[in-house]
């Protein structure tokens, strides 16, 4: 077995000092210790040096395996081989996609290192031909406002095309395929921060998946209790927002006056994309807790008005990135509409997921903003004046015993408003159930206390719950608001902000 250079410096070096002489140990102790510092820092760069990671064009060219690179040169080789073989110019699109999968079924059996060795030759041995965009681009620029421009764009636009996404698009012909690439996804994600190698692999999914999974290629439907089994465990595996607890709390959740619908795309045949969890209703719901309950008795649906969408679920890492939320919303309230004409509301019961961690980090600049009667009230109520911030965070710590008059609770009200309706990052809302929302068009519209007590819901936000509001009319007028970083919110909530 052939050992990394690192260890190899590393037990070499040691040999040295275990064979020093007797006699240097009567030396002078300094020279000694600066010896041995001057040595160990030596090693320490040589050794860092040498951990650098290589390119694929390194390794290719490497004739044995060093480090703790997976694939050695020669299997690195045949790899590539393989995946050359894919895009073969020669190969037609079935025989692209059966050399697709045999690849795919090694991909199935490797390590994850080994894994990661062919996501860096995809990157790196499947780029673009930087001196044709070069010289494509040159053409462009020079042509621009002459009969030529349209022509060079098109070469730009040909040069710009990897050989890596012919790879991909190969990979998606076999049946699985499209499952493959998604899975490989996500597997990749939460790599990307440490392995900076992976992103131009990376981009390239996330584009042709935003062209894959549009919406126009996607099916709605709805899930109902008489859905295949294996659809229902779906369902209960997927669920991120309210976990469902058992078989008779999915069917809760599918009963007579409830709607669940997902997008399928027909590569994902039993895969929901997304889905949504409705409640038909009389109003606005406050709590989560009756539209979970499982003995409450079904709402008669023919006097419903409002729909209350308590529930939206992403089912697949892979397709982070990938908008489906506002166009399944849009086909939900569509559909909906068409079944119950007197539905007038369409509106959400939410969590506040970033609520708790961000007061943690601001609860100083809010008690910064009240006048000196407020601070003095506020004083009191939680036993400290002048009240600094670590005693308003202990006192909301078991928000659910405070009093309704409590100066307290006015005062985490106040803060959750302010948090949802002017807290922005990037010129984004800060919470990002807020940005999900917001971003389709709807306002803030109330907030509300106790919404969802449970152990979940207290960690997230001291069990504060918010209705977004889907005003149908007035969704372009929302989103022009927030482009222009104004985020749209009702009376109630602009007066608890306290500008």
């Amino acid at each position: 077995m052939i050992n990394s250079t690192p260890e190899w410096i590393t037990r070499s070096v040691s040999r040295l000092r275990t064979a020093a002489p007797a006699a240097d140990k009567a030396g002078d102790k300094t020279a000694d210790k600066s010896a041995k510092a001057s040595l160990d820092k030596t090693v320490t760069d040589v050794v860092a040096k040498v951990a650098v990671p290589r390119s694929t064009n390194e390794r290719l060219q490497a004739t044995l395996r060093r480090g703790q690179e997976a694939l050695s040169p020669r299997a690195l080789r045949r790899l590539l081989a393989d995946l050359q073989e894919v895009v073969a110019p020669q190969v037609s699109e079935i025989e692209g996609g059966r050399r697709a999968q045999a690849v795919a079924d090694w991909y199935a059996k490797a390590e994850p290192e080994e894994r990661r060795d062919m996501w860096l030759l995809m990157c790196e041995q499947f780029a673009p031909d930087a001196t044709r965009f070069k010289s494509a681009r040159q053409r462009y620029e020079a042509a621009a406002g002459t009969a030529e421009e349209g022509q060079a764009e098109i070469s730009l636009r040909r040069a710009l095309v990897s050989p890596r996404t012919r790879l991909l698009q190969r990979f998606s012909a076999f049946p699985e395929g499209m499952r493959f690439l998604v899975d490989m996804r996500a597997e990749i994600l939460p790599l990307l921060k440490a392995d900076k190698r992976l992103l131009p692999l990376d981009a390239e999914l996330e584009h042709l998946f935003s062209t894959w999974f549009d919406v126009a290629f996607l099916e709605l439907r709805r899930l109902s209790w008489d859905s295949p089994a294996s659809l229902l465990e779906k369902l209960i595996k997927y669920e991120a927002v309210h976990d469902i607890r058992s078989w008779a709390d999915l069917k809760n959740r599918l009963d007579s006056d409830r709607r669940c619908y997902g997008f399928f795309h027909p590569r994902l045949p039993n895969e929901p994309l997304i889905f949504v969890e409705v409640a038909l209703v009389d109003k606005i719901s406050a709590s989560i807790t009756p539209l979970l309950d499982e003995a409450a008795a079904p709402v008669d649906i023919t006097r419903a008005t409002t729909a209350i969408f308590y529930s939206i679920s992403n089912t697949q890492t892979g397709l982070r990135g990938v908008s489906f939320g506002d166009s399944l919303i849009k086909h939900v309230v569509e559909t909906l509409t068409a079944e119950f004409p007197r539905l007038r509301t369409f509106a959400t019961l939410s969590p506040i997921p970033g609520f708790r961690a961000w007061l943690g980090k601001h609860a100083g600049a809010m008690l910064d903003r009240l006048d000196d009667k407020r601070r003095s009230e506020l004083g009191r109520a939680v036993g400290f004046e002048p009240p600094q911030a670590t005693h308003l965070l202990g006192a909301v710590d078991k928000a659910l015993e405070l009093d309704a008059k409590s100066p307290v609770r006015q005062m985490l009200l106040e803060c959750a408003a302010y948090y949802l309706g002017r807290e922005l990052q990037e010129g984004k809302p800060a919470d990002p159930v807020a940005r999900f929302h917001l971003g389709n068009g709807a306002r803030v519209e109330r907030l509300n206390w106790a919404g969802d007590p449970s152990s979940k819901g207290q960690k997230q936000s001291y069990g504060l719950m918010v209705n977004y509001l889907y005003d149908l009319k007035r969704i372009d007028k929302h989103r022009s608001l927030l482009a222009q970083g104004k985020v749209p919110v009702s009376g109630d909530i602009d007066s608890l902000c306290r500008d």
